[in-house]
């Protein structure tokens, strides 16, 4: 079973694909989705959402899981990761992909047993799962691996 996990950004969306199967989980492929911030907002969601159609064709994961949004205190970046949140459902939603939504205590408490870990510790328990050396990826890559670790956990 494949599962893409997704930590939607703006600017910087993570992704992960895992395969479980047999009780294993084995690391497929990871990435970040970055735009522009030179370019307009409907522009950087457009693409956001081609890239993510292009994970889905290239992958056709079973199941998807994305972090719940969460409310910050600046209302604008909410409104934008809102967006950037409804443009990646969209995708799946027309693929017919089940997405699934966590929220960053539970996705932390599922890989680290921490609801109030850091992202310091979410990336070494990720790399720690999945055999990874650890390397300077952004903490997007890290992040959304976790969502997809956490779904196999929900499974």
């Amino acid at each position: 079973m494949l599962i893409l996990g997704i930590d939607p950004g703006i600017s910087n969306t993570g992704y992960g694909v895992l395969d479980y199967s047999s009780d294993k989980i084995s690391l497929i492929d990871y990435g970040i989705i970055s735009t522009s911030a030179k370019e307009k907002n409907n522009e950087r969601l457009f693409f956001l959402f081609n890239q993510i159609n292009i994970l889905l064709d290239k992958f056709s994961p079973d199941h998807s899981a994305i972090e719940e949004a969460f409310y910050g205190k600046n209302i604008k970046s909410t409104m934008v990761l809102s967006q950037a949140r409804a443009v990646i459902n969209l995708a799946f939603t027309i693929k017919k992909i089940p997405f699934h939504e966590y929220s960053p205590k539970k996705i932390k408490m599922s890989v680290v047993g921490n609801g109030n870990a850091s992202k310091e510790q979410v990336k070494y328990m990720v790399s720690s799962i999945l055999s990874l050396k650890i390397k300077k990826e952004k903490f997007d890559v890290y992040d959304a691996l976790a969502i997809a670790i956490c779904h196999i956990h929900q499974i």
